[in-house]
């Protein structure tokens, strides 16, 4: 298709259709008109969106096993054979791993309005990190 031709759809109109046409177009208040800034395309990354199914596996399964062994569930196992109450212990903290995991779900939406992705991401690598070598250097020198 050349460039300098007319769309198939434009050269059925004879010569004086396009002389009304641009004689009308000329008559526009150019005055009244606004002009907007441009704002910049901003490709999305070609993501696939995730199903709900594999965003609550997923979480399940990293929560599970990041909990397994932890200090968290041997204080819980503790707390079960001294009171003798094992559903009473369970329900203590089962509602304070549902509120801490509140919590973390409600600053990571509130994180996620004010950083990138990657920023966050990022933070989370360092402050794991850190985290490492501090416990590290207290087993090497403790």
């Amino acid at each position: 298709m050349k460039l300098d031709s007319a769309p198939p759809s434009l050269s059925n109109i004879s010569q004086t259709e396009n002389q009304l046409e641009l004689q009308d177009s000329t008559d526009i208040n150019v005055t009244t008109a606004t002009l907007e800034p441009l704002q910049p395309v901003v490709a999305d990354s070609p993501k696939k969106p995730e199903s709900v199914a594999m965003i609550f596996g997923t979480t399940f399964i990293t929560i599970f096993l990041a909990e397994i062994g932890d200090k968290t569930q041997l204080s819980t196992l503790l707390m079960s054979a001294e009171s003798h109450a094992p559903w009473v212990v369970f329900m203590g903290s089962a509602a304070a791993l549902i509120t801490t995991s509140l919590l973390g779900v409600l600053l990571g939406g509130w994180i996620a309005t004010k950083l990138s992705p990657k920023t966050v991401e990022k933070s989370a690598g360092v402050m794991l990190l850190l985290i490492s070598i501090m416990l590290f250097w207290d087993v090497v020198v403790g």
